[in-house]
């Protein structure tokens, strides 16, 4: 089975979650006899084709990116047309409403299907004007894959009555052989910490949604440091809000060797993130992998399906620096309770999130949408 991954950004294009969530469902499914290829877009396309151990990866021109909508030129059109052609199965992430153009504009005959990630959060202005086209789009589809139960139900468009019969739910999830063998724990000594000291630990961009603010506040209540691992437009702020608390460490970006060291050794994984635009958080996954408790925040999207209070970790409400505290001095305190939380967390893992998991969903859902 071909199928045909469409989303807007791409490796070697510099990483984010999403991206990694494809790469993951193309590592995943390949095993079950999914050739993927991905269409993307690259502010410097050269090479225009990459062959990649997961995927052939297809690049044209991004000549903008308004509001992180990335917009191609005619090029991109005719190529994804050649490419929407050689394909059984064309696989849309949504959102990206320049795919949106893609398929209406070409009108491929193959099947298509949809993972709808997130609702338009931030840009509701966008928002508002880009529905039309939206729901076009979401007519067209097959099939539709949620990737968490609690976002179907809060999303105002996925709860629609008129979708409930093609949508699907697949939960994201990591391959575990793609996760690095060999951990670089020489981060912890450049870092100054000292073994067995417990600390807590954030990775990921550094963007308003990841409620880093609050965490930074909750700090002046713990006593353990908070390594910070990433980079971001909120990085100059978050500094200058932790001048003076030394708890917090900013480490800018790691490897995949020094993250796997962090998260193997760290007391529990925080995301603070506090608004919709975290739909998912696949480094949670990653957290869950090396058997380590969560701590975050009850959005109503996919981060309280992961993130299981009680079974794998905290879940507090947003935008309280006080319950934020009050979990991480929680886990602070009972090293027997961090333990077995994150032991609840691999086997969460296991079951839910694995390869195979990955592997079995999407190869179903793409097999069913061939099937109809």
């Amino acid at each position: 089975m071909k199928v045909l991954h469409v989303y807007r950004t791409y490796f070697p294009d510099p990483p984010g979650g999403l991206q990694e969530a494809i790469r993951q469902i193309c590592l995943a499914t390949g095993p079950l006899g999914v050739q993927s290829t991905v269409f993307t877009l690259s502010p410097d396309p050269d090479p225009a084709e990459i062959q990649r151990p997961e995927a052939r990866v297809v690049r044209c021109r991004s000549w903008a990116a308004p509001a992180s909508c990335d917009l191609g030129g005619p090029a991109a059109f005719r190529r994804f047309a050649r490419l929407a052609e050689q394909a059984d199965l064309i696989h849309y992430l949504h959102p990206w409403p320049f795919a949106d153009l893609l398929h209406l504009g070409v009108r491929p005959r193959t099947p298509a299907v949809l993972t709808y990630i997130s609702d338009i959060v931030r840009q509701r202005a966008l928002g508002v004007a880009y529905a039309p086209l939206m729901w076009r789009m979401l007519r067209d589809m097959r099939l539709i894959v949620a990737n968490a139960p609690p976002y179907v139900q809060s999303s105002p468009v996925l709860s629609q009555p008129s979708l409930a019969e093609r949508l699907r739910v697949v939960p994201l999830g990591i391959v575990e052989s793609s996760w690095p063998a060999v951990a670089d724990a020489g981060i912890l000594e450049r870092l100054g910490i000292a073994p067995g000291e417990p600390f807590f630990l954030f990775i990921g961009v550094l963007r308003y949604y990841k409620g880093l603010h609050i965490l930074a506040e909750a700090a002046r209540a713990v006593p353990a440091r908070i390594v910070i691992a990433g980079s971001g437009p909120e990085g100059a702020a978050l500094r200058e809000q932790a001048r003076g608390n030394g708890r917090l460490v900013f480490v800018g970006q790691v490897s995949d060797a020094e993250k796997a060291a962090l998260l193997a050794h760290c007391r529990a994984f925080v995301l603070p993130s506090h608004l919709r635009s975290e739909a998912y958080g696949m480094v949670l996954v990653e957290a869950a992998i090396q058997s380590r408790p969560m701590i975050s925040c009850e959005i109503g999207t996919g981060t309280s399906f992961v993130n299981l209070d009680g079974e794998t970790g905290c879940v507090v409400p947003p935008e309280s620096p006080q319950a934020l505290a009050a979990a991480m001095n929680r886990l602070l305190a009972d090293p027997a309770l961090a333990e077995r939380l994150g032991a609840g967390a691999r086997a969460r893992y296991e079951a839910m999130f694995s390869g195979p998991a990955l592997g079995r969903g999407y190869a179903g859902v793409f097999r069913e949408a061939l099937a109809q």
